[in-house]
């Protein structure tokens, strides 16, 4: 980026400010900074005050300030820090010895010089500004969803269009089954946004549980509104997941407003997570109750619940969840569990439950062994 006079200059400026999205005022700034620390180099100390102007008007370009304290006559010992009286009211007719005084110290043709030899500052401080810009941004994102489309797929590697800049869609945030392909339009889960040394790290997910939370707001009026509020979300990303919804309205169907008439709601859900099946429940603050909606499409015998609270368990200190013992018909027993164990392990994130599975026919004598247990204790 090699300036030859000041039309170029702030052409360039405002190039770069358009590409990458920054405030140009934000760019000036950094070239002013690198201007004073070109001039400090070339032709001062790195101590000096000094104050950069620059003029899109002016073939100068740039325009050198440096803070200097007015002395009396003949008393000058550092020209860099100080200007005698006569010379000082030359610039201020009123300064009186004792005062500050920035005075022009522009080196002749100092613009054309201090742009080209400050060339790698500018542009470093053009990047710093520009990943500054880029957090600032999608700091304001975090937690929230935003819409992307695929730039590029190079490899294993998946580059997405949004918010105007490409971020990488790591393999690890992808929905496995899910086809990526240049031009595809997607909904994506800002999940995290942190500053580092290698500048934005911008952790973009079609994974994470809050993205089916996001989509349905956008979907289903009443959760958007909070007449349905979505009270908790089990997730296998891709394949399945199960929400709990409520509503504190007696004439509103919560499971019903998500679903739609013949599905009309859920379906746009699904087919925003790639086909993955999205079981809506009903919550309930009764745990019994809420477990056997939670372990549907199975048929739940008996229930029992163990402990109904998370503690710690003060002898081991290890941390304890609640659990519940649940027990179902032998034929019943695989639906239950599901295909390698999804509907208990979701059922288990929606509830909170640590679910222990046993055949119906087990339950007296677990009965009888917990009672044991709590005699002894």
């Amino acid at each position: 980026m090699y300036m030859i006079d000041s039309k170029q200059f702030f052409n360039a400026i405002n190039k770069i400010a358009s590409e990458k999205n920054i405030d140009k005022e934000v760019i000036l700034d950094a070239v002013k900074s690198a201007f004073a620390a070109a001039y400090k180099r070339d032709f001062g100390s790195k101590d000096l005050e000094v104050k950069v102007e620059l003029d899109e008007n002016s073939p100068e370009l740039a325009k050198i300030y440096v803070l200097k304290e007015v002395v009396e006559d003949g008393d000058v010992i550092d020209e860099n820090f100080e200007i005698d009286e006569t010379s000082a009211k030359k610039y201020d007719e009123e300064v009186e010895v004792g005062d500050e005084l920035y005075i022009d110290s522009t080196p002749t043709g100092y613009g054309r010089i201090a742009a080209q030899s400050a060339k790698q500052v500018i542009l470093q401080k053009i990047h710093e500004a520009s990943r500054k810009s880029l957090f600032e941004k999608f700091k304001d994102k975090e937690g929230t969803v935003v819409i992307g489309s695929i730039n590029r797929v190079e490899g294993d590697h998946v580059f997405v269009d949004t918010e105007g800049t490409t971020v990488m869609l790591p393999a690890k945030y992808r929905i496995k089954k899910e086809r990526y392909f240049p031009g595809k339009r997607l909904w994506l889960y800002v999940d995290r946004v942190a500053l580092s040394s290698k500048g934005p790290q911008i952790i973009l997910s079609r994974t994470h549980k809050a993205l089916v939370k996001h989509i349905m707001e956008i979907e289903i009026p009443e959760i958007a509104t909070g007449e349905v509020e979505i009270k908790s979300i089990a997730r296998d990303p891709g394949f399945r997941s199960k929400i709990a919804v409520y509503s504190d309205d007696p004439n509103v169907d919560p499971v019903g407003a998500c679903i739609g008439q013949r599905g009309a709601r859920i379906q746009p859900v699904m087919e925003e997570l790639a086909g993955e099946r999205v079981d809506v429940i009903e919550w309930s603050n009764d745990p019994i109750q809420f477990l056997k909606r939670a372990l549907q499409p199975a048929k739940i015998g008996k229930m029992f619940i163990v402990n109904d609270q998370d503690f710690k368990d003060e002898e081991t200190g290890k941390f304890v969840k609640k659990r519940v013992a649940v027990f179902v018909e032998e034929e019943d027993r695989a639906m239950a569990i599901g295909k390698k164990g999804q509907n208990i392990r979701l059922a288990t994130d929606l509830t909170g439950f640590e679910i222990d599975m046993y055949n119906l026919d087990e339950y007296d004598a677990f009965m009888k062994q917990f009672e044991k247990m709590q005699g002894s204790e």
